[in-house]
């Protein structure tokens, strides 16, 4: 009986010893899922985006042009926008602004919207938060000397932009464009290849992408242009299609005016 009692007793505590140790292993398994789902909920920080384009019920594109290069191509596309009696906006880079001022007065007087393309064309996401501010206020000094007036429009060079990026333009006022339909242009494509690459996917709110100094855009511009308005889309600067205010900006960065109901 002594024997069994123990054996009994002994067996008794190994159980007692073995569900403890069950129970701790999964109090442990909970606790570490519990703090890797908080941990990956605190990291989880909102993903600021730019605009690409604009929910929009008038039919309105705008049409954007990225000067960084040459500008031995200015007064032709200046003569091509002037005949269509088109209004754009020229992003310009504050270094192509000190090489060619007299094509960026040019396009001033011609009435075309001029915003910033960053000062030296950096890759802007290697960039800290002051040198993201530094790189759009330099370009900005140089558009207030042609213009007389600071832009609030701004595209990041490459079409790169993070957090630190975006954070950097909203808190100087700032809009960020992106844009959604690229001509390629910068590629050699011709005027046709350029059209045929955008032709079925246009739409009111859209924001077109060329840039000057390329092999075929001068050359191409009339003919995008009227093919553009024949689709019964008015060509707008990117100023006259985003909204200022009241607005949030979705996951695809589209730009949506919010409603004013409460």
């Amino acid at each position: 009986m002594f024997l069994v009692f123990n054996k009994q007793k002994i067996c008794a505590y190994l159980v007692s010893i073995i569900t403890v140790g069950i129970l701790f292993c999964a109090a442990n398994t909970f606790n570490t899922n519990k703090d890797n789902t908080v941990e990956t909920s605190s990291s989880n920080v909102e993903k600021l985006l730019p605009i690409y384009n604009v929910e929009t019920n008038e039919k309105k594109v705008a049409f954007t042009m990225n000067c960084a290069w040459n500008a031995d191509d200015i007064d032709k596309i200046l003569q091509t926008l002037e005949a269509n009696n088109t209004k754009i906006t020229f992003f310009m880079v504050g270094d192509w602004i000190d090489k060619f001022p007299e094509a960026a007065k040019k396009i001033h007087q011609a009435g075309h919207e001029i915003a910033s393309h960053s000062n030296t064309h950096p890759h802007v996401n290697n960039l800290n938060y002051e040198q993201n501010i530094e790189e759009i206020e330099k370009s900005n000094d140089k558009i207030e000397k042609i213009t007389g007036n600071r832009t609030k429009i701004y595209r990041a060079p490459y079409g790169e932009y993070n957090n630190t990026v975006i954070k950097s333009a909203n808190d100087k006022g700032y809009y960020t464009i992106q844009w959604n339909l690229d001509t390629l242009d910068y590629t050699g494509l011709t005027g046709d290849e350029m059209w045929n690459r955008i032709k079925d996917k246009i739409k009111q709110g859209d924001i077109i992408l060329s840039h000057n100094g390329t092999k075929h855009t001068a050359e191409s511009l009339e003919m995008l242009i009227k093919n553009i308005k024949e689709k019964g889309l008015e060509i707008v600067p990117v100023s006259e299609l985003i909204y200022k205010e009241n607005y949030s900006i979705n996951i695809n960065g589209t730009q949506i005016q919010n409603s004013s109901k409460k």
